[in-house]
């Protein structure tokens, strides 16, 4: 994260989800969502791209020398792998005021970390699903192959990102309280060790089997993960928006735009985790309260 501070200064002052990655996409073909677009502005977007250090960084070397032109919105950060970005991250670098994230991985055949890939991808679409909880287009984020012998390649991915960023926007983040709350409790989501626990066992869970030797279904792994990711969220959110202010469960479910029942749930695992606490009752309604961590 040290280089990413290093870049808030660089950043501005002021869609539809991709569909899910294929595990075995077609190799040269975008494993991203929403491509280009014909409105153009005189915006110019602020990109931070995570690289591998092996191909697409490699690849964005190669366009430098090879003398392609491209946007120069993007500020690349070279990684040792696809795989050391995870979702928290991500959601850190949007927090920060970034337009958009394009995370640059090898195409799956040349990976030289072999089953990196699939690490890489399971944290990308995570964080696209935070993205959509937190209302930030998820388009915003790309994830892409890259060879190091496509410096051209490279330069294509950056100019469409660039038009796609152009017709979307700059970032809501920065001036919009609200998302900015939302996007706290997404990144808080991000850190939960049962999330990353998830999607770095992937492999062991679907292919070798868990302690006692059972195979998961890899259908039935995505769709744990996603209830996962709601819950979390949901409470996580629900810490953000109490750390000030008492709000009674109708209040909440209001606020989060959830059953009241559900976030009556969510409440019960709180206080059971002493993160919450009862903080007054007006008549028959209590209000709760965000408690620090160990409950303080």
């Amino acid at each position: 994260m040290q280089g990413v501070r290093l870049l808030r200064s660089s950043l501005p002052s002021g869609g539809n989800r991709p569909h899910a990655l294929h595990r075995f996409s077609a190799p040269g073909r975008g494993l991203c969502g929403p491509q280009g677009g014909d409105g153009v502005s005189n915006f110019e977007p602020k990109i931070i791209g995570f690289l591998c250090n092996f191909c697409a960084y490699a690849g964005a070397d190669l366009a430098g020398v090879s003398h392609f032109q491209y946007s120069t919105n993007i500020r690349s950060i070279r990684v040792l792998c696809s795989t050391r970005i995870t979702a928290h991250i991500i959601l850190e670098v949007f927090s920060e005021g970034a337009d958009g994230v394009l995370i640059g991985g090898c195409h799956i055949e040349d990976c030289c970390n072999l089953s990196a890939h699939i690490y890489t991808q399971k944290r990308v679409e995570m964080a696209w699903q935070l993205m959509e909880f937190v209302g930030l287009d998820p388009g915003r984020l790309r994830l892409e192959p890259v060879s190091a012998s496509e410096g051209e390649r490279f330069a294509e991915v950056v100019d469409d990102f660039v038009k796609y960023l152009k017709k979307l926007g700059p970032s809501p983040v920065k001036d919009n309280e609200e998302l900015q709350v939302k996007l706290d409790a997404a990144i808080g989501t991000a850190r939960e060790y049962r999330l990353r626990l998830l999607s770095g066992k992937e492999l062991d869970l679907t292919q070798r089997g868990n302690v006692y030797g059972d195979l998961i279904n890899v259908d039935e792994l995505d769709e744990l993960t996603e209830v996962v990711v709601k819950e979390d969220y949901e409470r996580n959110l629900i810490l953000q928006l109490t750390k000030t202010n008492p709000l009674s469960v109708k209040e909440l479910a209001e606020e989060i735009g959830a059953p009241p029942q559900e976030i009556l749930k969510q409440v019960v695992v709180l206080r059971s985790r002493n993160l919450i606490g009862m903080d007054s009752i007006e008549g028959p309604t209590p209000k709760y309260k965000a408690l620090l961590r160990g409950g303080a």
